[in-house]
């Protein structure tokens, strides 16, 4: 028989960006969609963050403001997870919550705490799990129960304690759609050498096309890659934009003829993957990390497996059908899908008899 009891959810975002972002914030992005989507299925949520937040779940602010200046940083991240384990505390003597889902990568020493109070904890890893992090969950064990953002990402990190994978999703409505392009290809993150803008730049040269650069460039290694690598191939027919906004990026997503996607690195997803295909605009992406799972070759972009093929590649997106894009989005990405793959993840780690926290004894 199918569970319909609504669920009592905390959900924690990270301090860094509002929920969901104005600009740069891919995780604020998912969870904002997330939250809301759980909510629409009938859920109670509970949002944890800084600043101020714009969904439909009752927010409760940690930080005055949000923090993005100490963003790498060790101690904020663990000041977060200490306020937050104090919110979760404070919720868990109301009765107000059934299980944590929270997207940091400290907040997860707060889950023996909180099987202590009866509730498990789900985190989400939305980072690469390089050696240092796959030690890191490894020793956690079965304290976690933990949730991959695509298939590549799990395969990478055998032996941790997965208990499912969700791909991460939007709202297809908040992201317009256009048929008719326009005579230019996109280049939308950050500028750093994983993300390779200056791979995008090469090709967009040798497909005699146009190319606008958007993204995030104010971190002294991104000033530093984009000096030397970018910069020195820039043309009159490129344009550098600057980082978009939410408004700009769905313009910018909207318009291309492509977007190009040259990345270098086992990228755990790529959410600007789905958003251009939600506008209806094919992704040109080199075969790295999640980027199999989520474009369609031959019908919502092309998969390349090596630098060169990029240009011809995207002189082949014109005969893309823009609308297929827009369905891959809905049938395989959609915030419903992904709210309810949590909710079955939510629902079977409840589901299983906690194991209680140990007492810590005095040594000697």
């Amino acid at each position: 028989m199918t569970d319909l009891r609504q669920l009592r959810v905390i959900v924690v975002a990270p301090p860094y960006f509002e929920v969901p972002p104005r600009a740069y914030g891919g995780v604020e992005a998912v969870v904002a969609d997330l939250v809301d989507a759980l909510i629409d299925r009938g859920h109670d949520l509970t949002l944890l963050g800084a600043g101020h937040a714009d969904t439909a779940a009752a927010f409760v602010p940690l930080w005055d403001r949000t923090i993005p200046e100490v963003l790498g940083q060790p101690l904020p991240e663990v000041a977060h997870a200490v306020k937050v384990r104090r919110a979760v505390a404070a919720l868990a003597a109301q009765g107000a919550a059934d299980i944590v889902h929270d997207h940091t990568l400290s907040g997860a020493l707060n889950a023996p705490i909180y099987r202590q109070l009866g509730l498990p904890t789900v985190v989400t890893v939305h980072g690469l799990v390089d050696q240092d992090v796959h030690d890191y969950y490894r020793d956690l064990g079965d304290d976690i129960d933990l949730v991959a953002i695509s298939e590549r990402q799990r395969d990478l990190a055998p032996g941790l304690n997965w208990v499912g994978r969700v791909h991460n999703a939007i709202r297809l409505d908040d992201w317009p759609f256009e048929a008719c392009k326009e005579h230019y290809a996109l280049f939308l993150g950050r500028f750093a050498p994983e993300k390779a803008p200056h791979l995008a730049l090469q090709a967009a040269h040798d497909a005699d096309i146009p190319l606008i650069l958007a993204g995030k460039c104010d971190e002294p290694p991104e000033k530093a890659y984009f000096s030397t690598r970018v910069q020195p191939l820039l043309t009159v027919n490129d344009y550098l934009y600057g980082q978009a906004d939410a408004t700009a990026k769905r313009a910018l997503l909207t318009r291309a003829r492509c977007l190009v996607f040259p990345s270098q690195w086992e990228e755990p997803f790529g959410m600007v993957m789905i958003e251009a295909m939600a506008c209806g605009t094919p992704v040109v992406a080199l075969r790295c990390g999640a980027v199999p799972e989520i474009v369609h070759d031959g019908v919502t972009g092309f998969i390349c497996d090596d630098p060169t093929e990029l240009a011809a590649a995207i002189a082949r997106t014109q005969h893309l059908d823009p609308a297929a894009c827009r369905r891959h989005v809905k049938e395989n990405f959609s915030a419903e899908q992904m709210a309810l793959g949590y909710e079955n993840i939510y629902r079977r780690v409840l589901a299983e008899p906690m194991r209680p926290e140990p007492p810590l004894r005095a040594a000697g």
